[in-house]
């Protein structure tokens, strides 16, 4: 059988959408992430409160735009910066070009469960 149609388990997982940081993450318990900072230390417990979805199995809580009671428990594994973007502009023949940098912070978090 070809490895594409193999069927995972992941399909019964519970997993949850939520949103943090204007973006929204797809999780389950157990993954690490990295999302918009922030302000919580490292080893700290933090809650997550909007959330849009929970699928448990065939079960599926789809919120209007939150589901009424669910939350997400993770903890802070580290807080750090992301790799530099370098945005570079120019326009030929008008002798202008403008170099400039970025870095991203964000936040580490490991999923622990979904309550």
């Amino acid at each position: 059988m070809h490895p594409c149609f193999r069927i995972t388990d992941k399909r019964y997982t519970m997993y949850a959408v939520v949103k943090t940081g204007g973006k929204q993450y797809r999780v389950s318990a157990g993954e690490k992430l990295r999302i918009e900072q922030i302000g919580a230390e490292v080893g700290q417990e933090i809650v997550l409160g909007e959330v849009l979805l929970v699928a448990d199995g065939d079960a599926l809580r789809m919120g209007t735009p939150l589901v009424a009671g669910a939350h997400v428990k993770a903890k802070v594994i580290k807080q750090g910066r992301g790799d530099k973007v370098h945005i570079f502009k120019m326009k030929r023949r008008k002798h202008y070009r403008k170099s400039q940098g970025h870095r991203q912070n964000y936040t580490e978090i490991e999923i622990l469960g979904i309550a």
